[in-house]
C-alpha cells in the first residue's frame, strides 16, 4: 500500500474510534430509553450501524497491521506498484492513472488496484511500449507516455 493510502485508512480508523463509535453508543442508549426494543426502529438501526462500524474498525485494524507501506517511485521509465503512468488509448485520448492497492482504488479519482486488468497489463512495461489490455468492455490498447511522475493530492491528474 502507499503511504498516502496508509495515512487515509488510518485517519478512517481513527475518526470511527473517536466520533462515530461514541456516537452509536449514544443513540443505542437514547434509544432505549424510549422503552420496548422489540418495535423500536431507532434501536434496531443503531444497532445494525454499530454492527458495520464494528467489522470496519476491525477491517482496517487487520490490514493496517499487516501492511506494507511502499513509497511510489519518482522517476525512471519502468511501470511498477505506485507508478503512475500517462496512457494514449486508440482514439488519441490522454489518460492518467495511478497503480495502488485494492484498498486504496478509486477508479473515479484514477487510482487503479494493483489487481485491476489494466494495472496487470501495465506492470513491469516501459514509457514508449504499446500495450493491449482485456478490459471489462472488451480489448483496449495503450501506449504509455510517461511514468513515475509526482501525483498531485488529493485527486490527481487527469
Amino acid at each position: 500500500m502507499t503511504r498516502p493510502g496508509h495515512e487515509r485508512l488510518k485517519a478512517e480508523l481513527d475518526r470511527l474510534k473517536r466520533i462515530e463509535r461514541p456516537a452509536i453508543t449514544r443513540a443505542i442508549a437514547e434509544a432505549r430509553a424510549h422503552g420496548d426494543l422489540s418495535e423500536n426502529a431507532e434501536y434496531h438501526a443503531a444497532r445494525e450501524k454499530q454492527g458495520m462500524t464494528e467489522a470496519r474498525i476491525n477491517d482496517l485494524e487487520a490490514m493496517l497491521s499487516t501492511a506494507e507501506i511502499l513509497d511510489p517511485p519518482t522517476a525512471g521509465d519502468r511501470v511498477t506498484f505506485g507508478s503512475t503512468v500517462r496512457l494514449e488509448d486508440g482514439d488519441g485520448k490522454e489518460i492518467c492513472y495511478q497503480i495502488v492497492g485494492s484498498e486504496e482504488s478509486a477508479p473515479a479519482r484514477g487510482r487503479i488496484s494493483i489487481l485491476a486488468p489494466l494495472a496487470r497489463t501495465l506492470i513491469g512495461k516501459n514509457v514508449g511500449d504499446r500495450v493491449v489490455a482485456q478490459l471489462p468492455g472488451g480489448k483496449k490498447e495503450f501506449e504509455i507516455l510517461d511514468a513515475n511522475f509526482p501525483w498531485p493530492e488529493p485527486g490527481g491528474p487527469g
